[in-house]
């Protein structure tokens, strides 16, 4: 695998459009505190981390009625092309209803949060 990042979104997404209640993802720490960032921000239901040797991340998705809370997942930073923000221009996703994942050198944080403890760092993902 060469992205993990953009596996994690892609089995998510997949997992949202085919209703499925939880979805398994190979762990990792940056996975696992995008997945926990997402928890907190309302997305997901449950993330647990399952295995001793080999773990892996059980995430819960999260529905309204019949559609996923996830309406929307973009990748911005990719191996190929990285992409990187000051903490002045972190960009708002959909006029503040989504949430920008950036890392920081003050961990995984969510825009608004990385706005707030003035750090900028890469920008993940958006999610909406």
């Amino acid at each position: 695998m060469h992205d993990p990042i953009s596996d994690l979104l892609t089995r998510i997404r997949n997992a949202g459009q085919a209703q499925h209640v939880e979805v398994t993802i190979p762990h990792s720490r940056l996975k696992e505190a995008v997945v926990r960032l997402l928890k907190d921000e309302g997305y997901l239901n449950d993330v647990r981390v399952e295995g001793d040797k080999i773990k892996s991340l059980k995430v819960g998705l999260r529905y309204q009625g019949r559609r996923s809370v996830i309406t929307g997942l973009r990748q911005i930073s990719t191996p190929g092309l990285r992409r990187y923000v000051g903490a002045g221009s972190v960009p708002r996703v959909l006029g503040g209803l989504g949430v920008a994942v950036l890392s920081t050198p003050k961990g995984v944080l969510s825009g608004l949060e990385a706005q707030k403890q003035n750090v900028g760092g890469e920008l993940i993902c958006y999610v909406w």
